[in-house]
């Protein structure tokens, strides 16, 4: 069983990253599968403050790397998120609904995002 702390410690883990935290702020606000171009579209137009087509493929294509290798793997070892590689699908699970009071807090103090963060 899961306890408070350890619950925390978790929600503390996974929004260390900025992008895992645009990642969970998107999937708050729109409460369903989201793909992962979606995902790589708003993490790039974030991280660069300019129009989407202003920023460079290559800086995408990193961007795209680091959510199917790192961010949504850690997501969904944690079962905040079903990953489906196949299909490039990312949705919240039942995990995410029960964290969502922590993550809540924890994006909404990012002074970096400005929520919502919607596609």
């Amino acid at each position: 069983m899961v306890g408070p702390t350890t619950e925390f410690d978790t929600v503390l883990d996974l929004c260390q990253k900025q992008h895992r935290r645009i990642v969970l702020a998107t999937l708050a606000h729109e409460t369903r599968s989201v793909t992962v171009t979606d995902l790589t579209k708003l993490i790039s137009k974030h991280n660069h403050h300019t129009p989407l087509r202003e920023v460079p493929e290559a800086e995408s294509r990193q961007i795209r790397l680091a959510l199917h290798h790192v961010h949504l793997p850690k997501l969904a070892a944690q079962s905040v998120v079903h990953y489906d590689q196949e299909q490039q699908l990312v949705e919240p699970t039942p995990q995410f609904d029960q964290l969502q009071p922590q993550l809540a807090a924890i994006i909404d103090a990012d002074p970096d995002l400005e929520p919502p963060i919607t596609l």
